[in-house]
């Protein structure tokens, strides 16, 4: 008996001493990181409240220069809230919930499909009384959340290309067509591009992928071909001089701001372009009116912090306990990265116009909060490390 409760004891001692070593390891987390996601936060706000101010004080029924950014403030917190509960949250969690989150997306896209309100000629958001969501934002991190609990399950599968490649492609697939259907292409871009970063990462081979390319490519310029108004952006895009009054304006308007703010800018809020030249300057061409008014100095700071927060967020995934956090991370500085690139690039005229908001910068509630609270996931994530772990 005697025996027995001395290992009994011994059992309980360890198990107390493995507990508080996790609890060690859960307070470690990459703290270069979220600095760099705060100063891009606070960069977002700053530049909100300078790009939206005039068209706020002149916009039907607003009248009021601080409205956007008093709104940009709110979502900010709740955005930072979200961040600190999934912080906290063990990712692992996420395998459970994830069935759950999937089925309640898929019935968001479809509610917008039918119920959906017109915000700006456009129906991909779901009215809740004064606010609007957008499930597609939403869609975007389910969709990394779903092929990384499946490539982790799958383990065997993933070299092959029917049960491999083409399976993960078409799970990404479907969420892609519903956001298609709201007329998004862009976001419907964003989560097939991810998913093809995943399933890289995941071990597919490069074979498979590479052969998928030409075939993406085709149908990509097949749904530019179909639509006029995306046709009319490609050629113009081709050629924008053509029409700076028509379809090229607000591309034209942007070159203007960057072109305008040199090398240092014209200083903060003295911005030409934001007082009613620019459409909705704090949207998606916010970086235009940056340039114009921090200048080259300024658009390099920012374009230096994402390449900064996608260095970090691919070491986390490299040293991420297991398979699933690899993945996990991987997908979440996808996600941030692309919309990134895709943003700067069509400011910059690089690509043709379309709607990609800049990650915690452009104005908006759901992709704010989004993003944050994703950033949150990719903070556990390196709270659980391997370089944490103790002998």
């Amino acid at each position: 008996m005697d025996k027995v409760r001395a290992l009994s004891i011994k059992g309980r001692s360890r198990s107390r001493s493995t507990s508080r070593r996790k609890k060690i390891k859960m307070k470690n987390i990459d703290y270069s990181l979220l600095c760099a996601i705060l100063v891009l936060l606070v960069i977002g706000i700053i530049m909100v409240y300078s790009s939206s101010s005039y068209y706020a004080l002149y916009q039907k029924d607003v009248y009021n220069s601080d409205f956007y950014f008093f709104k940009e403030i709110t979502w900010s917190v709740v955005g930072i809230i979200g961040m600190l509960v999934t912080m906290s949250i063990d990712y692992h969690i996420y395998k459970r919930w994830t069935p759950w989150i999937v089925l309640i997306t898929l019935g968001l896209l479809v509610v917008v499909l039918f119920a959906g309100a017109d915000i700006n000629g456009a129906v991909r958001w779901i009215r809740l009384g004064p606010l609007s969501f957008q499930p597609s934002e939403l869609a975007k991190y389910v969709v990394v959340l779903y092929l990384a609990l499946l490539i982790d399950q799958r383990k065997g599968k993933i070299k092959k290309f029917a049960e491999g490649t083409i399976f993960y492609l078409a799970i990404a697939g479907v969420f892609a067509l519903l956001i298609l259907l709201e007329k998004n292409l862009s976001i419907t871009a964003i989560v097939m591009m991810v998913a093809f970063v995943m399933i890289l990462a995941g071990g597919a081979k490069i074979s498979h992928l590479l052969s998928l390319i030409p075939m993406g490519l085709a149908a990509g310029m097949g749904l530019i071909f179909i639509e006029s108004y995306r046709l009319k952006r490609l050629t113009s895009f081709l050629n924008p001089w053509a029409d700076t009054s028509g379809d090229s304006y607000q591309l034209i308007q942007s070159l203007y701001a960057l072109g305008s703010g040199g090398l240092f800018g014209v200083g903060l809020g003295n911005s030409r372009q934001k007082a009613l030249f620019m459409p909705e300057p704090h949207n998606d061409f916010i970086f235009a009116i940056i340039g114009e008014e921090l200048g080259l100095i300024g658009c390099i700071f920012i374009i230096c912090l994402f390449i900064f927060i996608a260095i970090k967020g691919t070491s986390i995934a490299v040293k991420a306990r297991d398979n699933y956090g690899y993945l996990l991370a991987i997908g979440i500085i996808s996600v941030i990265s692309i919309q990134a690139i895709i943003n700067i690039a069509v400011v910059t005229g690089s690509m043709p116009v379309t709607g990609v908001p800049m990650p915690l910068i452009s104005y908006g509630g759901t992709s704010l909060v989004f993003n944050l609270s994703a950033i949150g996931i990719l903070l556990n994530i390196s709270r659980q490390g391997k370089e944490e772990e103790l002998n």
